[in-house]
């Protein structure tokens, strides 16, 4: 069986702007005000086989590679993030069931995820949020689940549940993994408080009430729960990213459609100037989608680079989420911007209301699997050893990254790994990739972005020195995983032009710059802490890319595939 490709996506779910489609942007509104599951949506993404393109082959499964799968949930997350949760969630249980599961195991999950069901993980709790280490929910002697799991997504609909108790005393070797009937006397389940945004989305409290634990219940060995659920994490950040970059493509989309068709007047009359073409509105317009250019480049990196050298992804995982999820949020602020008054209306609005319900989603996929601090702080410690260079890396690994016509190995989630092993390899290849593209590139501006860039790289060896020195600030070292992961962005996007350069990419001829001009300007800002409208005239290139995208009928990325017209 063949999967779903993102236009046979597009043309099932049909046009997103027509008020009378099921699928589209109306109905998605009505069911955010009405707190409603997307029910319908998710059956029919599902009859189509939609979900089978994140369990592998041999599961039933059709998975192929994680940049594929990006753009075919994009194109689905467009319409409505809220169906991620209602088809993908189970992708966290999934992953850890093949690192670490028994094939009895395996064969029942797969059973249940391939006639559409779902699988709940249950890891966190309310009193201690990102603290893994100070869960309480506890296996007592007897063998009996004691404690309360929440936010627990699909868990009120589950099927089965993967959940992480305690069974230790104390680090990580405390904690085991079970594999429990969600129906089972000594579980209740109870809806989770509600969300902001991705509102109807099904996330439950498990509450265990001595819940007796079947010994075939216990998933690989006892004391590796914790660790593997950590390491299944590195996949779902993946996927969030999509969710990211659905909302970001349905933003920018709305916005550019609405200041190109909205004309300025002057006193009664209509003066004919677009609003897209005034000075303030170009400039926030070429800010948000610097951040659009940005953040597409950075996942279909990690998307990618997952297949190729997951030892890394402990930490790769975690800076791109970071930008893909900050790039977003500022994208939807400078797109209220434009918007104005017309961004806080639920009727007579752009999009109908949608822009709000856009607002509110993001900042739900913004901490969806953890907060923006604790993915700081989660590799923040890993820094020296990531920049450090003690030799040039082989070429061959960031050629299969970056060219997207290479070939991508399978993916083997076996290799994942807590702590990255060496060096960075997207950072570490910089300069010789920067010295290249700096003797090819056209601009000058642009060259003169790329050596900026090869300049800090080069110093962040001595500044991770400098923030554990005594007496260091002590946000310094979150501060500089912050400055790390834009760092890194900005050299990603630097490796994807040079390894495409013989190709067209966001719309334009093969090898123009115009598009790394404007993100390496975005991410350069936001390395250094400071407004990137302060590089006004650099970010310009990207709103004229992203305009024409959407003119073309064309979906923001990289290797554009065509949407479905719109209304």
């Amino acid at each position: 069986m063949s999967g779903l490709t993102p236009q046979d996506v597009e043309r099932l779910l049909g046009d997103p702007g027509d008020p009378g489609n099921p699928y589209g942007f109306a109905a998605a509104v009505a069911r955010d005000e009405a707190d409603a599951h997307p029910d319908d949506l998710c059956r029919a993404l599902v009859s189509a086989g939609f979900h089978l393109n994140y369990l592998p082959k041999e599961w039933g499964g059709v998975f192929d590679s994680f940049d594929r799968s990006l753009t075919l949930v994009r194109a689905a997350a467009r319409r409505d993030v809220n169906v991620m949760p209602g088809t993908m969630f189970s992708i966290i249980a999934a992953t850890c069931l093949q690192l670490h599961g028994s094939e009895e195991q395996r064969r029942r999950v797969a059973q249940i995820l391939t006639r559409g069901g779902s699988v709940g993980f249950a890891l966190t709790e309310a009193a201690h949020g990102s603290d893994l280490l100070a869960g309480e929910v506890r296996l007592d002697e007897d063998g009996r689940l004691h404690g309360e799991k929440w936010m627990v997504g699909n868990g009120m609909r589950c099927e089965a549940v993967y959940v992480v108790a305690r069974t230790g005393e104390r680090g990580p070797g405390a904690f085991s993994a079970y594999l429990l009937d969600p129906e089972a006397d000594g579980l209740l389940r109870e809806p989770a408080p509600r969300t902001g945004g991705m509102r109807g989305v099904d996330t439950a409290r498990l509450r265990f009430t001595g819940l007796p634990v079947p010994e075939d219940a216990l998933v690989g060995k006892v004391g590796e729960g914790l660790e593997v659920a950590i390491l299944a994490q590195q996949a779902v950040r993946l996927m969030s990213m999509a969710g990211s970059l659905g909302i970001a493509d349905s933003a920018l989309r709305l916005t550019l459609g609405f200041a190109h068709e909205r004309r300025l007047t002057e006193g009664r009359r209509t003066s004919g100037t677009p609003l897209a073409e005034t000075p303030h509105a170009r400039r926030e317009l070429a800010v948000a989608s610097a951040a659009l250019l940005a953040a597409d480049a950075v996942a279909l990196a990690a998307a990618r680079g997952v297949h190729v050298v997951p030892e890394v992804f402990s930490v790769w995982a975690l800076a791109a989420k970071h930008v893909v999820a900050e790039a977003s949020d500022e994208l939807v602020r400078r797109c209220a911007t434009v918007l104005a008054t017309r961004s806080v209306l639920r009727e007579q609005a752009p999009g109908g209301g949608l822009f709000q319900k856009l607002q509110r989603d993001t900042a739900v996929v913004r901490v969806i699997d953890a907060s923006p601090l604790a993915n700081l702080r989660a590799y923040a410690a890993q820094i020296p050893t990531l920049v450090t260079r003690d030799e040039v890396p082989d070429p061959d690994p960031l050629h299969r990254i970056f060219a997207l016509d290479a070939e991508l190995p399978p993916y083997e989630p076996t290799r994942l790994d807590l702590v990255a092993r060496g060096a960075d390899p997207v950072l570490g290849g910089l300069p010789e990739a920067a010295d290249a593209a700096c003797e090819q590139l056209a601009d000058p501006r642009t060259a003169a972005l790329v050596h900026r860039l090869a300049g800090a790289v080069a110093t962040l060896g001595c500044e991770a020195a400098a923030v554990r020195r005594p007496g260091a600030d002590p946000n310094a070292l979150v501060d500089l995983a912050e400055r790390y992961a834009w760092l890194h962005a900005a050299s990603a996007c630097v490796h994807l032009w040079w390894h495409n350069r013989d190709r067209s990419l966001y719309g334009g001829e093969p090898g123009a710059s115009g598009w790394l001009r404007a993100a390496l300007a975005f991410l350069l800002a936001r390395a250094d802490g400071v407004d990137p409208r302060r590089h006004g005239p650099d970010l310009l290139p990207a709103v004229d890319a992203l305009s024409a995208l959407r003119a073309g009928g064309l979906l923001f990325t990289a290797a554009p595939v065509r949407v479905a017209a719109e209304s």
